[in-house]
């Protein structure tokens, strides 16, 4: 057993229990701003679809019911400008992470095979590699990289943990050279919905694929954007030929979206209101906080979408983590994404507004 977990770096989260207890002593509570958790309750028409469909006591389908296929392609249709996307274009997930996790070794990848992702990135592409034996590569523009071996190229847009965006011009580029090179190219928009000061796009928009969906994936989830982190509610969707190879292999395996959780997921893509009604609560905390790092000395580099800041004071991330806890508010260092995070704190804006309200008068 002990083979597998041997291949797979320490949970990164695992480092910060010190700090956390230090943040908890604070005489007024910890303000936790590390892991991006929602904290806001779940929409109540997203709740009643979730009880309406309690009642189900037969095996779901991996595919999904039609109406969440239907739901789906909707969505991709109407939100990311995909607008020929189709069934056979969509697959339901449970949850993006599983997904991102387990996809390197679905796909069939293993050793000489290369998996490539941001230099700053969430963790679990790297763990993706490495529970096959696949070798994981870093780029900062993956056009630059050596194509030979590479399989499975990710791309994160809106990025976690910098909150960059890339642009439509750079997707386009980026979209042609993997084809050129027979690429698959996995693209993680989890965080789309959430652009501050850049308008994100996905790889699927007409505009960036050309109305194909050759070799391209795109991976979305409604943890954030709808409050579903506990429901475990996401989709793939993209390459037909691609995702009916997955279909197959996650039918024997009985990777099955819950009936219930898929019936919540048609309320939540069929509901704008509640998405701008988050949309509003995060702009506000983010305000709040970017001002009051930034008074404490803080300088923000990119974040111009997602749920979080990437700041630094130009010290080494420890000392920053360190810092923060000691006023009672807890953050992600940047190393857990990647070596070109030593410098920089990842910060959320997911907590209420009255632990945000208190983090501003501690950063006071």
């Amino acid at each position: 057993m002990a083979a597998v977990s041997d291949r797979l770096p320490a949970f990164p989260w695992d480092k910060l229990e010190p700090y956390k207890k230090t943040a908890a002593a604070h005489a007024d509570g910890i303000v936790d701003l590390s892991v991006g958790t929602p904290v806001d309750p779940v929409p109540q028409l997203i709740r009643r679809a979730l009880i309406e469909a309690a009642d189900s006591p037969g095996y779901p389908t991996v595919w999904g019911t039609v109406a969440l296929r239907d739901a789906i392609t909707g969505w991709v249709r109407g939100r990311l400008g995909a607008s020929t996307a189709e069934h056979r274009n969509v697959l339901p997930v449970v949850g993006s992470k599983e997904l991102v996790a387990w996809l390197p070794t679905q796909l069939g990848l293993g050793a000489g095979d290369k998996v490539a992702y941001p230099r700053l990135a969430y963790p679990t592409y790297e763990v993706g590699a490495r529970l096959c034996g696949a070798e994981a590569v870093v780029y900062d523009d993956p056009t630059e990289l050596d194509p030979a071996g590479v399989k499975l190229l990710w791309l994160n847009s809106p990025s976690n943990p910098t909150g960059k965006v890339l642009a439509k011009e750079e997707l386009v580029r980026i979209v042609a050279w993997a084809r050129e090179h027979g690429i698959l190219l996995f693209s993680d928009e989890c965080y789309l919905e959430l652009g501050w000061e850049a308008e994100p796009v996905s790889v699927l928009h007409d505009d960036v694929c050309g109305g194909s969906y050759e070799g391209i994936v795109a991976v979305h989830s409604l943890s954030k954007r709808s409050n579903l982190a506990g429901y475990r509610a996401a989709f793939v969707a993209g390459d037909a030929d691609v995702l009916g190879e997955l279909l197959e292999i996650r039918k024997h395996g009985g990777m099955m979206t819950p009936a219930p959780v898929q019936a919540a997921t048609v309320a939540a893509l069929g509901d704008d209101a509640h998405v701008e009604e988050q949309r509003e609560r995060y702009a506000a905390r983010r305000v709040a906080l970017r001002t009051a790092l930034e008074a404490h000395g803080f300088r923000v580099e990119h974040s111009e979408a997602s749920l979080y800041l990437w700041v630094t004071r130009d010290e080494p991330c420890w000392d920053t983590v360190a810092h923060l806890a000691g006023l009672g508010i807890l953050v992600a260092p940047g190393d857990f994404y990647g070596e070109a995070g030593a410098r920089f704190v990842r910060v959320a804006f997911t907590a209420t507004d009255e632990r945000v309200e208190a983090a501003v008068k501690r950063l006071g």
